[in-house]
């Protein structure tokens, strides 16, 4: 990552790219509302990113 416009230009790509997902796919395809499928959407994010978290502290803690 040394050049930083690349870095924006990718999150930006990324970012469109999810916005034009979200809008013409979504649609789509037909989750039904239960409150299980509730808790998954809005928990995954946050389960998702405490396991690379820790995958990358791992990481660096064996490196020391």
């Amino acid at each position: 990552m040394n050049n930083p416009f690349g870095f924006i230009v990718k999150v930006f790509f990324f970012s469109a790219l999810i916005s034009v997902l979200i809008k013409y796919v979504s649609p789509i395809i037909s989750i039904p509302q239960s409150d299980i499928n509730v808790l998954i959407l809005v928990l995954s994010p946050t389960a998702i990113m405490a396991v690379l978290l820790s995958l990358r502290f791992r990481g660096i803690e064996n490196r020391e």
